[in-house]
C-alpha cells in the first residue's frame, strides 16, 4: 500500500516528535541532591544551581566577580553608607502572577531576617529596616556601613519568593516553591529529579530556549559522566578531575574549568555540641594543630584532584586580594606533630571524620586518613549523603566534617556566618568575642586596604584555634554537550539557564 505524500510528513513527524521535546528539555546532572528549595533556609552549593533557574535575585555578578543588575536595575548608596536605595524592574511576576513590587522587596528582606531557621539572617544583620519609597523604589536602612550588602544580594539573601506562596506555604514553602525566575517549579522526588518548566511570563523570555529543566541528582562521577557521554544528559558539574584530560579530546563534549571562589576544609566539632568535649580534636588545640601539621596540602591537591586545586590554609585563595600574608600555609611536619599529641597526652588520637558521599569527598577523606595515621591519628571515616550530612553539622553530630563550601564574591560570605559566635552556618561552635568584633568592623569597612588589615586580625586569632582546617581552592570542572551554547564561566560554579541553546 502506498501512503500520500501528507500521510509521509505525517509519519515523519512523530518519528521526530521524540526528538523535538527532547531537544526542548535541558537535563543536569548533580553531584548532590540539593536540600530544602527556599531562599532562606538553603544551604547547599547544588541547591544553589537550582535556584539560578527558579528564583531571580536583586543582583548577580558577571565572570569577573562584578555586580550586575537583575531585579534591581540601579542603586545608590547614601553619603554615610548607612542606607542603600534600589530601583526596580517593572513588569516582573513571580510565578502565581503575583506582581513583583517593593513591597515584595520588603516582605523577601523581612522573611530572610525573621523565618525561623533562616540562614539568610547573618547575611543581612546589619539591615535594619526596609521602606517602601514606591512601587518600583526601596531603601534599605542599615545600623551600620555594610560593605558587603550588594555581594550577599547577588545570592539566596537577595532572591525574591511570591509573598502570597509564602505566607500560605509558611514552612512547607520548600516544597514548593514560587519565586520569579525563567523556569518554575513543577515537581522533585527526593534523591531522583527535580523538574522545572518554562515560565511564559519571565521579563527576559527572549534568553530563554528551553520548555522544561531536569535536574538529576547523581552522586558518583562516573557513573554521572557515563550519563552524560550517553546521551542522558546534557551537562553534569563537577566532573572528576582525572576524567578531564580525556574529556578534552572528545569532540562530542566541551568542558570548562573555573577557579572557585570557595574552599575544601575540614569542619572540626570545638563547642558545638557535647560530642566536642569527647573528640580529642574538639578538647585541645595542640591535637588540632597536630593533625594539620600531619596534612601535606600538596600532596592533596595532587591525590585528589589531580592538581585541579589551588592549596590555602584561609577562607580565600592566596591570590586572592585579601589573603592574609601574616598567616602564611604551614608545611606538612610530622616529628612536630607526634610532638604534640605527646605533649597533649594523646599519642594515639581516634576521631571520625563525616564526609559526603559524592566522590571527592571520600577521596579526600581516605588520604587524609592515610596521611594522618603516619602522625598517629586514628581517623575512622563516616560516609553520609551530602543534606544528611548538613543536618549533622547543624546538629552538632560529628566530630569532624569534610565541608566544601562554594564560596562568595565578597570574603565575608565565607567567614562571617562561619566563625561569628552563634551564627547558622557556625557548625565548629567556634566563638570569641574579639574575633566578633573585628567581624563586625570588617562589615563597615569600605576601603580595601583598611578591610585587609581587619581580616589580617581576624585570621591571626581564628586560625590559631582552628574550628575549621582549610586544604584547597577547587577548579569547577564542567562538561556538557558540544552542541549547548551559551555556557558562562562564573566564578562562583553556578550554571545560568539563561542564554543557554542546543544546535540540532
Amino acid at each position: 500500500m502506498k501512503l500520500s505524500s501528507r500521510s509521509l510528513l505525517h509519519a515523519l513527524l512523530l518519528a521526530l516528535a521524540p526528538l523535538a521535546v527532547q531537544a526542548q528539555t535541558l537535563r543536569i546532572g548533580l553531584a548532590e541532591d540539593p536540600d530544602v528549595l527556599d531562599p532562606s533556609l538553603a544551604r547547599s552549593f547544588v541547591g544553589r544551581v537550582v535556584f539560578t533557574a527558579l528564583c531571580d535575585k536583586l543582583f548577580d555578578i558577571d565572570e569577573k566577580l562584578v555586580i550586575q543588575p537583575q531585579l534591581a536595575t540601579a542603586w545608590e548608596w547614601s553619603a554615610e553608607g548607612k542606607a542603600l536605595t534600589l530601583k526596580l524592574r517593572s513588569g516582573v511576576t513571580f510565578h502565581d502572577g503575583e506582581k513583583f513590587d517593593a513591597a515584595a522587596v520588603k516582605f523577601n528582606i523581612e522573611r530572610h531576617k525573621t523565618l525561623p531557621g533562616s540562614n539568610r539572617r547573618g547575611e543581612l544583620a546589619p539591615v535594619a529596616g526596609v521602606d517602601v519609597i514606591d512601587a518600583a523604589t526601596v531603601r534599605l536602612n542599615l545600623s551600620a556601613p555594610f560593605s558587603p550588602l550588594l555581594a550577599q544580594l547577588a545570592d539566596r539573601a537577595g532572591m525574591m519568593v511570591s509573598p502570597k506562596a509564602a505566607r500560605a506555604e509558611g514552612d512547607k514553602f520548600g516544597a514548593h516553591p514560587v519565586c520569579s525566575g525563567p523556569f518554575r517549579f513543577v515537581e522533585r522526588t527526593a534523591q531522583d529529579r527535580i523538574v522545572l518548566e518554562r515560565f511564559p511570563g519571565y521579563w527576559n523570555k527572549a534568553a530563554v530556549n528551553f520548555d522544561k529543566v531536569i535536574y538529576t541528582p547523581i552522586p558518583d562521577a562516573t557513573v554521572r559522566l557515563a550519563n552524560l557521554k550517553s546521551g542522558q544528559l546534557d551537562f553534569i558539574e563537577r566532573v572528576a578531575s582525572s576524567d578531564m584530560e580525556k574529556l578534552q579530546a572528545d569532540k562530542k563534549l566541551k568542558t570548562s574549568r573555573i577557579t572557585e571562589i570557595g574552599y575544601q576544609g575540614i569542619t572540626i566539632n570545638i563547642g558545638k555540641s557535647e560530642q566536642a568535649k569527647k573528640n580529642p580534636l574538639g578538647r585541645d588545640g595542640r591535637v588540632r594543630e597536630a593533625f594539620e601539621l600531619s596534612l601535606d596540602r600538596q600532596g592533596l591537591a595532587q591525590v585528589v584532584m589531580d592538581n585541579e586545586a589551588t592549596v590555602g590554609n584561609q577562607w580565600v585563595a592566596p591570590t586572592n586580594a585579601y589573603y592574609a600574608k601574616n598567616v602564611p600555609v604551614p608545611k606538612r611536619d610530622i616529628a612536630r606533630a607526634t610532638a604534640l599529641l605527646k605533649e597533649a597526652g594523646e599519642p594515639h588520637p581516634s576521631f571520625t571524620l563525616v564526609a559526603p558521599t559524592t566522590s571527592d569527598a571520600q577521596r579526600l577523606a581516605l588520604v587524609v586518613q592515610a596521611m594522618a595515621r603516619e602522625a598517629g591519628f586514628d581517623v575512622k571515616i563516616q560516609a553520609a549523603e551530602f543534606a544528611t550530612s548538613l543536618n549533622m553539622a547543624d546538629k552538632g553530630e560529628f566530630e569532624a566534617y569534610a565541608l566544601a563550601w562554594s564560596g562568595r564574591a565578597d570574603p565575608d560570605g565565607n567567614l562571617y556566618s562561619f566563625h561569628g559566635c552563634k551564627q547558622p552556618l557556625n557548625y565548629a561552635g567556634y566563638c570569641d568575642a574579639e574575633t566578633d568584633r573585628l567581624l563586625d568592623q570588617s562589615r563597615t569597612l569600605r576601603d580595601p586596604a583598611e578591610r585587609k588589615k581587619a581580616f589580617e586580625q581576624i585570621a591571626a586569632r581564628v586560625l590559631k584555634e582552628r574550628p575549621v582546617i582549610y586544604l584547597y581552592h577547587r577548579n569547577w570542572l564542567w562538561a556538557y554537550d558540544a552542541r549547548l551554547s551559551g555556557v558562562r564561566n562564573v566564578p562562583d560554579g553556578l550554571l545560568r539557564v539563561t542564554g543557554l541553546k542546543m544546535a540540532p
